[in-house]
């Protein structure tokens, strides 16, 4: 057989084919993310509308059939010809790749949607979508089916309503799952609310009888963020600080209003698209903020002649705070708009933020002095914790390791190759010791529930022996010293018990994790280990099920007899070495939750670990009360 590679071996992808080929490289992943992407990239183009001033309300439905439709009262997608491609406009903007009114020419001052690239990937990556325009006092339609033109545009008749209409169905050939998950929406559409104010945003699932529906409408736009983030904190102060301005053609909105945590919340969007890497704009804010608190407490005498000024960290140490920009041309660093980098962004965040921030502080005296009485302690807090860091601090390859002396380390040096597992007591530590793979796997046992990082300050957690322990075992630092370069293991995993304990220290680990070694969720080295829930035994032969569904399927497939010896595991200790080896360690049999982060929802993961982890008893009641159906091996 010949492989040959000449001039008929290149292919030319006609239309909308290459999306089809590699949708990866357009919606990110065919998996649940990239299929409620397609959703997101429709309803940005109503978002447009309402920048622009000519849509106020947008209502998204899921339909029985799993399809989704999308309505808004805009102007509707222009349906003359578009002369330099001879077709309609409004099938050019469903069938050609960067394509739309976003490319200069007038269409839209500023949008969300950078590339263009919306409205056709969704068309290309759909079974079938229909689009309806209503415009002109007339109504048009059209159909395609998997980015391919089955009707031409007709005219359907008169309308006294402006405004486009999608439905489509995602393509089964193409994403993993096609059934949409309604809360995953509600989170990305509440957002898009609170950053767009005025805008009512009805979500609507019609898959059950009873329909379910959320309608999302914000007169006070980013100030409710605010003040839903912080719902389940308590205020410093009343008042939400609010900062709005234009400069240099940069429209600036800032909203904060710090709490008593001391969890820093910064979240940052651009043309309502999330940054999550910051960017020009959030250095402008955290610049404007520093130098306006330290000017202030210079002026009001809150910090001594002799004292230093008070860092970023410090001022921002538990504030909630929104940036939301909007300019014409947003220029980001990379294909996922992760950060932005516009110069003039940071000129103009900081010049709006110092210039208001400053009356609000002179008009406010009370609550400034509260502010900067909070961040002068978090600052002591800060020098107590740098002492207490650098004990934690491993020492290099050349010097002597003083690596925590519970920890049984392994042999390979290559971090890539190198696991280590965070073991709930001594007893199932001692077991993991001996089933362990000693050139590979490492076991650092824990003792107890290590300190809840939700409610302390650095300075307190690295006081906890446990959490040094792990610090100095992983070798990567900490908060803002934390480097992933220097970690020692790829693979984390949490071994816990099956149980509510068991549960309770996974979450208590994921905690610090998150607040303060996020990298380690970001880049994919954080697991769960899953023991088996039971072990089957027929006639010498033993079996292990993972969840009673594959129990169940065990018993139906061995028969169901008196024969059977079924042990239900409530925990590591109860299985030997060679046992917890074979179904929880050994890396060609167990299986492994790797933990994961979008980091598009980072205020809706900071929302939760609050609710969960934080001081107020009420709202982790109705979090438990809301979410209690879902629950399974719940033990009583």
């Amino acid at each position: 057989m010949s492989n040959e590679y000449g001039a008929d071996q290149i292919q030319i992808l006609e239309g909308l084919e290459a999306v089809r080929k590699r949708p990866g490289m357009y919606i990110g992943s065919t998996s649940s993310k990239g299929l409620h992407h397609l959703v997101y990239e429709i309803v940005d183009n109503a978002i447009d509308e309402a920048l622009a001033g000519y849509c106020d309300t947008i209502v998204v439905e899921i339909n029985k059939d799993n399809s989704i439709t999308v309505m808004d009262n805009g102007r509707g997608i222009p349906v003359g010809i578009n002369h330099k491609s001879g077709k309609p406009a409004v099938e050019v903007v469903f069938t050609v790749l960067h394509a739309g009114g976003k490319f200069g020419g007038g269409g839209y001052k500023v949008s969300g949607g950078l590339h263009g690239v919306g409205a056709s990937v969704v068309n290309a990556l759909s079974e079938w979508l229909e689009v309806e325009v209503c415009t002109d006092g007339r109504k048009y339609n059209q159909r395609y089916e998997r980015g391919k033109v089955i009707t031409e545009l007709q005219e359907t008749g008169d309308t006294d309503i402006n405004g486009t209409k999608v439905s489509f169905l995602p393509d089964k050939e193409i994403f993993e799952e096609t059934i949409y998950d309604f809360n995953i929406l509600k989170q990305r559409l509440r957002e898009m609310a609170f950053l767009t104010k005025n805008l009512k945003i009805i979500l609507r699932d019609n898959r059950e009888e009873e329909i379910n529906e959320k309608i999302f409408h914000y007169e006070g736009g980013i100030k409710e963020y605010v003040e839903y983030l912080n719902h389940n904190k308590d205020p410093l102060y009343r008042d939400i600080i609010y900062c709005e301005g234009d400069k240099d053609g940069v429209y600036v909105e800032v909203a904060m209003q710090h709490n008593n945590s001391f969890v820093e919340g910064c979240y940052s969007f651009v043309n309502n698209i999330t940054t999550p890497e910051g960017g020009t704009h959030l250095s402008g804010f955290k610049n404007a903020l520093t130098k306006t608190f330290n000017d202030y407490a210079r002026k009001q005498k809150l910090l001594k002649e002799n004292d230093t000024n008070l860092s970023g960290e410090d001022i921002r140490e538990g504030l909630t705070a929104i940036i939301s920009i909007k300019l014409t041309d947003p220029q980001f660093e990379g294909q996922t708009k992760q950060k932005l980098g516009n110069s003039e962004a940071r000129g103009a965040v900081d010049n709006v933020v110092s210039e208001q921030l400053t009356y609000f502080l002179e008009q406010n005296p009370t609550i400034a002095k509260m502010i900067c009485e909070k961040s002068i302690m978090a600052q002591r807090a800060r020098d107590a914790a740098r002492k207490a860091r650098d004990l934690t601090r491993r020492k290099t390859a050349l010097e002597n390791t003083s690596l925590p002396g519970k920890l049984a380390d392994c042999s390979d040096k290559n971090p890539e190759n190198c696991e280590i597992y965070i073991v709930e007591g001594d007893s199932a530590g001692g077991s993991a010791k001996t089933a362990r793979s000693r050139a590979t796997q490492a076991i650092l046992p824990l003792r107890g529930k290590i300190l809840n990082v939700e409610k302390a300050r650095l300075d307190r957690i690295l006081g906890n022996a446990e959490i040094r322990a792990m610090i100095t075992a992983f070798g990567a630092g900490i908060s803002e010293d934390f480097d992933v370069s220097k970690l020692r293991y790829h693979k984390i995993i949490i071994m816990t018990d099956a149980d509510v304990d068991g549960a309770h220290i996974s979450t208590l680990l994921l905690t610090f994790f998150y607040r303060f070694m996020p990298e380690l969720i970001k880049q994919g080295y954080v697991y769960l280990a899953q023991p088996p829930l039971y072990k089957v035994e027929k006639n010498k032969v033993i079996r292990y099920a993972y969840s009673d569904e594959e129990l169940e399927e065990i018993l139906s497939e061995i028969g169901r007899d008196q024969n059977n010896r079924i042990q239900r595991y409530k925990g590591l200790g109860e299985m030997n070495p060679e046992q917890l080896w074979e179904t929880t360690m050994n890396p060609d049999t167990r299986v492994l939750l790797r933990v994961t982060m979008d980091e598009d929802e980072s205020s809706e993961i900071d929302l939760t670990f609050t609710t969960l982890m934080g001081d107020n008893v009420e709202p982790r009641r109705e979090f438990i009360e809301a979410n209690a159906r879902f629950v399974k091996n719940l033990d009583i």
